[in-house]
C-alpha cells in the first residue's frame, strides 16, 4: 500500500474515533482538560491544512500520539503555562521518557476500550459500573443514586456477565492499566 493523504470522510473517521482518547492522552501531561482539548485539536488542524500523509492507519495513530505529546511537552516548557503551574524538573523529565509515553498510551486506549464497553450496557448498569470505577463504593453508589445495595449488588452482577465476553481480548491490557494506575 502506498502513501496517501486522508480523505474528509476518513479524516472525520479518524478524528471521531481518536479525539476522546488522544484528550485524555494529553490530560496525562497538563492535568486541564480544556488545553488538553485545544492542543489535539491544533494537531488536527495541522494533519489537515499540511495534508500530511501517511502509510497505513497504525502510522495515523503513532503520528497523532506523537504529535499531542510533543505540542503537550511544549505547552508545559512555556512561559505561560510556567507562570499557571510549576512542575518540577524531574517531573518534567519524567514526561519526555518513552516509558511514560507508552504507558499513557496504553491507559488512553485501554479507557476507550473499556467505555465503549460500559456503553452497551443497559443505562442503569453502565450508570454504576462508571461510579464503580471512579472508585466509588457499593454503599455509596446506592446512597448516590437512592436505590438499594441489592439493586447494585444485581445490576453489577449483569454487568460483568455481558462485559465479560466484550472485553475478554483485552483482559491483559486491562490489567495492566489498572497494576500502573494503583
Amino acid at each position: 500500500m502506498g502513501v496517501k493523504i486522508l480523505t474528509l470522510k476518513e479524516y472525520k473517521s479518524v478524528f471521531n474515533t481518536l479525539y476522546p482518547s488522544l484528550c485524555l492522552f494529553s490530560n496525562k501531561y497538563l492535568e486541564n482538560l480544556d488545553i488538553s482539548k485545544d492542543i489535539v485539536q491544533e494537531v488536527f488542524i495541522k494533519v489537515w491544512e499540511d495534508k500530511i500523509e501517511f502509510q497505513n492507519d497504525s502510522a495515523i495513530k503513532s503520528y497523532l500520539y506523537t504529535a499531542v505529546k510533543n505540542r503537550s511537552l511544549d505547552y508545559i516548557k512555556s512561559k505561560r503555562y510556567k507562570d499557571t503551574l510549576s512542575i518540577g524538573d524531574a517531573d518534567f523529565m519524567q514526561m519526555e521518557t518513552d516509558p511514560f509515553f507508552m504507558r499513557e498510551v496504553v491507559i488512553s486506549e485501554a479507557s476507550i476500550i473499556i467505555e465503549k464497553a460500559v456503553n452497551t450496557l443497559p443505562a442503569k448498569c453502565a450508570q454504576i459500573i462508571k461510579l464503580s470505577i471512579k472508585g466509588l463504593s457499593n454503599t455509596e453508589i446506592s446512597e448516590e443514586l437512592g436505590v438499594s445495595l441489592n439493586t447494585i449488588k444485581t445490576q453489577k452482577k449483569i454487568a460483568y456477565k455481558r462485559l465479560k465476553p466484550l472485553l475478554k481480548d483485552c483482559f491483559f491490557i486491562i490489567a495492566f492499566v489498572f497494576e500502573i494506575r494503583n
